[in-house]
């Protein structure tokens, strides 16, 4: 049976990984779940460190820099969640073999360039060149940060009566890496101003800066990097991994007008597309006013979508007035999207 595009399904993972994770260390607090950005090791004297690993982006008709910033910035979103910014790198690069060294250079360059701006120190990893490899995906990736055990949060900690908080808007990477990749397009269909606000939110699609807002906010329990699935599919993986319910108003939901016509040129639903950039935050009521003044302060939306409960109550979307189960669709429409434009030779 093929598992299609994407990420891996809740039920394969649950079926094939989950009870198969090797040696059973007693000093690892949180290994692989669903919907868990990091795993975490308890170092001892408090302390703990705490891993994520990601796919590394190589993308022709986005740009070589653009490609890099990818392949740090959604490896750090994921470190994000815990509140604490990434500190160390391992990256594994399976290139074309067509990759000139010049082209190597500049990717690397960058890569260099943004894990420095971080403080990221790159500590090793390997790097080949494949015969015959013509994907966008050019390996992959390990962050690492060491931290103070009891400070590290995760997806599981939420709780019901959390507010859920969701930053900036929908479909914010699936949209500017859309203009980008087809920019006559998105110019024709959208207009050109949408065209160029779309591409200058593509440096918006690291949550980093929020997240470590939200990590010195004692009120809030969780959060969640949006990847595939969107903000609504990240609402639901944070639910399965924190064992609670959750209701959903559709109208709350953070969807920009340039992020909405984006998605509409292409079919898309911006709420289930891949919208790194965003971070789902659970948080306690009492905390959620000073949260979103803070990160308005610094020039970040963020805006109130619902609130967790208990498990046994369900999750609920909210639309029109209409209660209806809150979906988990396990392909992301955007692959979908994007392969079709591509093939189809728009431009």
């Amino acid at each position: 049976m093929s598992t299609g595009s994407g990420k891996l399904t809740h039920g394969v993972f649950e079926s094939v990984i989950r009870h198969q994770c090797g040696y059973p260390r007693p000093e690892v607090m949180a290994g692989a779940a669903f919907g868990v950005d990091v795993a975490v090791v308890d170092t001892g004297a408090g302390m703990a460190m705490a891993l994520t690993s990601d796919p590394l982006s190589l993308i022709p008709s986005l740009g070589l820099p653009e490609s890099a910033w990818l392949s740090v910035h959604l490896l750090a979103n994921d470190m994000a969640t815990t509140g604490f910014a990434p500190m160390y790198g391992q990256f594994v690069l399976n290139l074309p073999a067509t990759f000139s060294k010049s082209d190597f250079d500049i990717y690397w360059q960058h890569v260099h360039q943004y894990c420095s701006g971080i403080g990221v120190a790159i500590t090793g990893g390997h790097t080949g060149f494949i015969e015959g490899h013509a994907a966008t995906i050019a390996g992959g990736g390990t962050f690492i940060t060491v931290a103070p055990r009891e400070k590290i949060r995760l997806s599981t900690s939420a709780q019901p009566g959390d507010v859920v908080l969701v930053t900036k808007s929908c479909a914010i990477s699936s949209a500017a890496i859309l203009a980008m990749s087809f920019p006559e397009t998105v110019k024709n269909r959208a207009g050109i101003e949408v065209y160029q606000k779309a591409c200058a939110a593509f440096y918006d699609t690291s949550s980093l800066p929020e997240a470590l807002m939200a990590g010195t906010n004692d009120y809030v329990t969780a959060m969640h990097d949006v990847t595939e699935g969107g903000v609504l599919g990240a609402i639901y993986e944070l639910t399965v991994a924190s064992g609670n319910g959750v209701v959903v108003y559709n109208e709350k939901l953070p969807i920009a007008p340039v992020q909405s016509a984006v998605c509409g040129v292409f079919d898309l639903d911006a709420r289930y597309c891949v919208g790194a950039g965003a971070m789902v935050i659970a948080c306690k009521k009492e905390g959620v006013d000073m949260l979103i003044s803070e990160l308005a302060d610094n020039n970040i939306a963020c805006a109130a979508v619902g609130l967790l409960c208990e498990k046994e109550k369900g999750r609920i979307l909210m639309e029109n007035e209409t209660a209806a189960e809150l979906p988990y669709y396990g392909v992301d429409p955007y692959w979908a999207a994007f392969f079709k434009a591509f093939h189809a030779g728009l431009s």
